[in-house]
């Protein structure tokens, strides 16, 4: 009996160590969520070829705990309720507790409550709207995108240097949007100033030719822009046959002009500020290690999109390593104040809002022959100068 019992227990062992390395292998899936319709629809590989990429490269080194990592991608149309079904199914169908890719503000706003109940995280590289990491904090949501309190620490160095004194203003007509003209406003009249003007834009907007008239109706020193993909094309043409930045003294943008919308906006932007997420020019040798690496798959430099959808990448990666685990809730505490090095240079996920402190960059649009334009770097901003402290308003639950 004691023989059978030890050769059945042998046996059993023996075929536990067999499986063992099976499971350390089995993927982390990470289901990145995408949109696939609307002004912003044509960004989608923007999301889709730079996670390639980025799990290409970081199962090349081992992935994380030895376990590769596996995109599982899910459209939806861009709603609240969209983003929240298509996360219900990545959860609950596909298997995936790690979820990224792109949404809008609203949408995220809408799934951050629900995270905690699925048991998933949400590493978000691409909305910009403080009140994610403001009033509506999360547990379970984490961004390593720069904000729009971080944009407008890019732009205070311009509104300021600029002299000017009356300010108008266009922005989507949807929460981001309110967001950046409140913060707007608050930067004009932090320099004596004052916003005369602001103009909201419904998603989707084709025909900007009332809004142009309210912008150029009362005349004002500076314009401020937030127009963002197809309709950020749109009304950049629009407004050059109105002249109407030829009626500034200054332009400043954020998510309007930038180099992904440029070779279809052409030369119209010339002169405008911009503030952007990234520059392929930043510092660091990961940074100039992925610059090559993007260069010799897609034979172009990667744009700032791309370069905040490797970084998620980055970041989990540290965060299950430093957790020893892919458990929902010890990723979380790892990613809580996780202190490492991506492309971007040393960053930080602060624990008490989870806000991804990173720089940004100064970009201003120059002329570059034959009806284009191009983006030039006039600075690279630290992260300690350009993030502002954590909302009072964030209570993490």
């Amino acid at each position: 009996m004691i023989r059978k019992f030890l050769a059945v227990a042998s046996a059993a062992l023996a075929l536990a160590s067999l499986q063992a390395p099976a499971r350390a292998a089995d993927p982390i899936k990470v289901g990145v969520m995408l949109v696939d319709s609307g002004p912003l629809a044509f960004i989608l590989p923007f999301y889709t070829e730079p996670a390639k990429l980025a799990v290409e490269i970081i199962n090349a080194q081992g992935g994380a705990l030895g376990r590769p990592f596996e995109i599982v991608t899910q459209t939806h149309s861009g709603t609240p309720a969209g983003a929240v079904t298509v996360a219900t199914k990545l959860v609950q169908q596909d298997g995936v507790s790690f979820l990224t890719g792109f949404n809008t503000s609203a949408a995220v706003l809408a799934l951050g409550p629900k995270l905690a109940s699925l048991n998933a995280l949400l590493l978000d590289g691409n909305t910009t709207g403080d009140d994610q990491t403001g009033k509506n904090c999360q547990a379970n949501y984490f961004r390593s995108s720069s904000s729009d309190g971080m944009a407008m620490n890019v732009l205070r160095a311009v509104v300021k240097s600029s002299g000017g004194k009356t300010w108008n203003l266009i922005v989507p007509d949807y929460s981001m949007g309110h967001d950046f003209a409140k913060r707007f406003k608050g930067l004009v009249e932090e320099q004596g100033g004052a916003l005369q003007t602001a103009v909201f834009a419904p998603a989707g907007t084709t025909d900007f030719g009332s809004f142009i008239s309210q912008l150029a109706a009362k005349p004002a020193d500076g314009l401020g822009v937030v127009v963002l993909g197809t309709d950020g094309i749109a009304f950049a043409k629009q407004q050059q046959q109105f002249g109407l930045f030829a009626k500034f003294k200054t332009v400043v943008s954020s998510n309007f002009t930038n180099d992904i919308v440029l070779p279809s906006q052409g030369d119209t932007t010339v002169g405008a500020y911009a503030a952007q997420a990234y520059a392929p020019s930043m510092p660091g040798e990961k940074n100039a290690a992925f610059v090559k690496a993007f260069e010799a798959r897609f034979k172009r430099p990667p744009n700032y999109i791309e370069a905040d959808t490797y970084q998620v990448y980055e970041l989990l990666q540290a965060a299950i390593n430093k957790a020893k685990s892919t458990d929902v809730a010890a990723v979380r505490a790892a990613l809580a104040g996780l202190k490492t090095t991506t492309i971007f240079g040393d960053v930080e996920m602060r624990a008490a809002d989870h806000q991804l402190v990173r720089p940004m960059a100064l970009l201003q649009i120059a002329k570059a022959g034959d009806g284009k334009g191009q983006a030039v770097v006039r600075a690279i901003e630290p992260a300690a100068t350009i993030t502002p402290p954590a909302s009072p308003d964030c209570k993490m639950p």
